[in-house]
């Protein structure tokens, strides 16, 4: 399996995440009864599976290793990406933020979940299309199978030191969790 396939799937388990979001935020607009929590473990999971482990391979392992190849930083696909990833952050930052207050209390924090949380999905849906369909296919053109096999080793690096055993299984198991609670 090359590296990319392994980020698509990974893909494919933020895009249940989103729908997620996206159900609790529909349930919250309609002042349906949600249980906050769960925008808690959707928080821990883009904090931790996306971000941490999912953009930390691409960031730290994929995009540099296609930079040391020739492909440019600022501009073009690599550098859409990275701008995109931190503005993801941004919103879920503000996210947890508007948690916090709706926790606490203030009713009027709820506008601030959706819009962030909204804002967040949206700008994921649209980032994991282009990484798919265009800076993956580009990247697997320009690497090497000893690229494509020093990137594989790189990924388990990854998943072992930086996130620990099981972790990711983990977070595959929290999705199904809650796409059962919530009737997904």
């Amino acid at each position: 399996m090359q590296p990319t396939e392994i980020l698509k799937e990974e893909h494919r388990i933020i895009e249940k995440m989103l729908k997620i979001v996206d159900t609790l935020c529909d349930r919250l607009e309609k002042d349906q009864k949600i249980e906050i929590e769960h925008f808690r473990k959707a928080v821990d999971f883009i904090k931790n599976f996306a971000d941490k482990c999912h953009h930390g391979k691409e960031e730290d392992v994929l995009f540099t290793m296609l930079v040391e190849k020739g492909m440019r930083k600022e501009a073009g696909p690599i550098g859409v990406m990275l701008d995109e990833h931190k503005m993801g952050r941004n919103f879920v930052k503000n996210l947890n933020e508007a948690i916090d207050k709706f926790e606490k209390g203030d009713k009027s924090a709820k506008d601030q979940i959706i819009e962030n949380a909204r804002s967040y999905t949206q700008l994921l849906k649209q980032h994991i299309l282009k990484e798919d369909r265009i800076l993956y296919p580009m990247g697997d053109r320009i690497l090497t199978p000893d690229d494509q096999k020093e990137l594989l080793e790189d990924f388990e690096r990854v998943e072992k030191e930086e996130m620990g055993e099981g972790v990711h299984q983990k977070y595959h198991k929290l999705v199904e969790e809650l796409e059962k609670q919530l009737g997904i």
